[in-house]
């Protein structure tokens, strides 16, 4: 390909060894494995180091020529000098070239140490300007931007290796280990998962319209509820739910983050919110329904390869000022109930269409 022409993939004689930078967060990780995929299949001399959490590691465990160096930000490599530390534990790892997935402070640090080191160094253009233009509330130009995962895949164009995002073949599922099926049981039923939190409220269905949601869905008996979400305020919401409707399961704190990958992967669909489930979902090539509140896929986060149709939004004419912030932390007055706006009935109504398909 036209990469082996490109002055930065040449700066070895050898194959080369990219280091990736995405520190967090999971959804944002989560979109580089179909880039990472594509990469690998596309350049197989190539080696990648992710420098990540550890524990995103299970993510990258199935890309051959990808491995993970945990980043530990709040510990050893806190701090400026704990940043310099990462760098020269890098250096020493035979690095030839860097990526720049996050371009955050941390990451600039690191682009300051690597740049005395002579390494090159690209990062991903995040498209503030056109982002801006997107969320503000006056003159907003409404338009698609470009997506998340080609930002990424236009990172390591510039170094020299470019790569066709559609030639991403959806990994495999995952073996579901016995302690799966403790949890879940074994049926014939179809597994829809449903991940009923995000970040922020903005993003979150309401609570009081979900159970409605579950309700209506739990007339079909061929159809397993699995309900994913972490922290005690969600665990005891899916529990609540989990007692309340016989073919409701919630796994929080039930299975280890691998385990709930290999669950994930052998889903029928998901339901999620513009969140890390949704990334995790399309990863496998899993059908997601999502639901969107004061943001749009328009600003480039819709899950991978999933249909626009699959996207549920709030009546954008009552909400024109929709999307007001990229990672719904910017609520306006008036704006607190959006998602009131998506009936329960629209939201069933595309989960069996998916599901029936």
């Amino acid at each position: 390909m036209e990469g082996s022409e490109n002055p930065v993939a040449q700066t070895t004689g050898k194959a080369s060894h990219i280091l990736v930078i995405r520190l967090s967060a999971m959804g944002d990780v989560a979109m580089m494995v179909p880039v990472l995929s594509v990469l690998v299949q596309t350049y197989p001399e190539l080696t990648i180091t992710v420098l990540t959490r550890a524990f995103y590691r299970p993510l990258f465990s199935h890309l051959p020529n990808v491995r993970v160096y945990e980043a530990d930000v709040d510990g050893v490599h806190s701090g400026v000098l704990g940043l310099g530390t990462l760098a020269r534990e890098l250096r020493d790892e035979e690095i030839d070239m860097v990526a720049d997935l996050h371009d955050v402070l941390r990451s600039n640090i690191l682009k300051s140490v690597f740049y005395f080191y002579g390494i090159p160094f690209k990062q991903i253009d995040k498209g503030r300007a056109e982002k801006k233009a997107l969320t503000r509330e006056n003159n907003k130009e409404f338009k698609p931007l470009k997506s998340t995962h080609q930002r990424y895949a236009d990172v390591f164009r510039e170094l020299g290796y470019p790569i066709d995002l559609s030639a991403y073949i959806p990994q495999t599922k995952r073996k579901l280990i016995s302690k799966i099926y403790e949890v879940v049981g074994r049926d014939s039923r179809k597994w829809l998962g449903i991940a009923p939190f995000a970040q922020h409220m903005s993003k979150c269905y309401p609570a009081d319209l979900m159970e409605k949601v579950l309700g209506q869905l739990t007339r079909r008996n061929d159809i397993k509820l699995i309900l994913f979400g972490g922290g005690d305020a969600e665990r005891v919401q899916l529990e609540s739910w989990e007692q309340k409707f016989e073919n409701c399961i919630s796994v929080v704190g039930k299975l280890r983050y691998s385990e709930e990958l290999s669950l994930i992967s052998n889903l029928d669909a998901m339901l999620s919110m513009d969140s890390g489930n949704a990334h995790l979902a399309a990863v496998y090539g899993i059908p997601v329904i999502s639901l969107w509140g004061v943001t749009h896929p328009y600003t480039g986060f819709k899950a991978f390869n999933q249909p626009m149709e699959n996207c549920i939004l709030p009546d954008l004419d009552r909400y024109p000022k929709i999307p007001t912030s990229v990672y719904g932390n910017k609520v306006p007055e008036g704006y607190e109930d959006v998602m009131r706006s998506i009936p329960p009935e629209l939201v069933v109504l595309k989960i069996n269409e998916v599901l029936n398909d």
